[in-house]
């Protein structure tokens, strides 16, 4: 493809559509890591082992980098879009994020969980919560893509 053509192509895309499946990512991971499995998650980092005036103190230090998980959400989602754009229609949304995540999202997160420095007795919850976490957002984006 030329420039050109690449221009039309992502020209192409529902941008609302990407907006809106980054924000029902972006809610799903909230409601996953905070509401869902948010006393799990924070027993395993030690979280809670910490006084309520360092726990207020790490949540202020947090609040930036939500806005970086924010951006990379944005990259997950059109990069979702753009394949799901470009690929044959035989293809559905849902089959593509469950091979993204099959493919490339599982394995990355369990290395970074195996080779992180991950207590051993905390190993399988983390991969299960993170890559559970993963597999819905991503399913969920799919949805949004495909219907919006």
């Amino acid at each position: 493809m030329n420039v050109i053509s690449n221009i039309f192509f992502i020209m192409e895309l529902n941008i609302m559509a990407i907006a809106v499946a980054t924000v029902v990512q972006f809610i799903i991971g909230g409601v996953w890591y905070m509401g869902i499995f948010g006393t799990l998650w924070g027993e395993m980092h030690g979280f809670n082992a910490l006084t309520k005036e360092a726990q207020q103190k790490a949540q202020q230090h947090m609040r930036p980098l939500l806005f970086v998980q924010f951006g990379l959400t944005v990259m997950t989602t059109f990069v979702l879009a753009l394949l799901m754009t470009g690929l044959p229609t035989q293809w559905s949304g849902y089959g593509l994020a469950g091979f993204v995540w099959l493919g490339f999202v599982l394995p990355a997160q369990v290395s970074a969980v195996i080779f992180g420095g991950t207590e051993p007795k905390w190993v399988i919850k983390k991969i299960a919560v993170s890559t559970g976490a993963s597999l819905v957002s991503l399913l969920a984006a799919a949805a949004v893509l495909m219907y919006l």
